[in-house]
């Protein structure tokens, strides 16, 4: 029993799930390994959502919003950190959701859909096919989801996918706390912020902005810039931990 009042409560606690959900094979335990490498990089950014990390969220709200067919990409990590979270943003933005796996089973893959439609989340499935131009079971997706998507948001995902959606003339959205990871410098717009912070926000967004704002958001976005912002609030972070 983790107390309440220990100054890492929500941490410990969500590591408890993830290890609970690895053992029931809901996340693999490579995924572990990447959760823990995103926690590392959220202490330096404070466990916060920082000011470059609400524009790149409201802009991620107004790309959703201006979509013609946004599909939301769900891992493992994804599901078990983030189920009610993914229900809300879908019921904000209309956006497909669907499952697609590095380390893929049949069984997982059912596994994450009961999972997620337990929290709500009205979950894409049926026939999947390797579509995309990927060597790996990444590849596998619905010909009228992803594949036919013109923006895929990816939280927590692998670079290479990441390229071949883009290489595909698709927009993607991508979550990921490292702003120097492949993922992050390839996708169309980097939301540097922790899971369960970044989805309410992008939610509660896609509600809160007018049309024009969304228009300025699209029309202004540079994620190179907003990529350095998010260094620059870990550098100096950090030199202000060793003063």
């Amino acid at each position: 029993m983790i107390p309440p009042d220990h100054p890492r409560y929500r941490s410990l606690v969500v590591r408890e799930r993830m290890a609970a959900c690895a053992r029931q094979g809901i996340v693999s335990w490579e995924g572990l390994t990447a959760h823990g490498r995103g926690e590392a990089f959220d202490y330096l950014i404070g466990e916060r959502t920082t000011d470059s990390a609400r524009v790149a969220e409201r802009t991620a709200a107004a790309m959703l919003l201006a979509a013609r067919h946004p599909v939301i990409s769900i891992n493992g990590n994804t599901a078990a950190l983030a189920a009610p979270e993914i229900a809300a943003l879908q019921r904000a933005c209309g956006a497909i959701v669907e499952v697609n796996l590095f380390h893929r089973t049949e069984e997982r893959v059912r596994q994450i859909e009961a999972l997620l439609r337990d929290a709500g989340v009205a979950v894409f499935s049926g026939e999947a096919e390797q579509l995309l131009p990927l060597s790996h079971d990444r590849a596998w997706c619905r010909r009228e989801g992803m594949y036919a998507a013109d923006l895929v948001l990816v939280p927590l995902e692998d670079g290479d996918r990441c390229e071949a959606l883009v290489r595909m003339g698709k927009k993607v959205i991508a979550i990921d706390l490292n702003p120097l990871s492949r993922t992050a410098r390839t996708a169309t717009l980097t939301v540097v912020d922790e899971l369960t912070r970044a989805l309410p926000a992008i939610a509660n967004a896609c509600t809160a902005l007018s049309v024009s704002e969304r228009k300025h958001l699209i029309d202004s976005l540079d994620n190179h810039y907003l990529l350095q912002e998010a260094i620059v609030e870990m550098t100096t972070r950090l030199a202000h931990a060793l003063d």
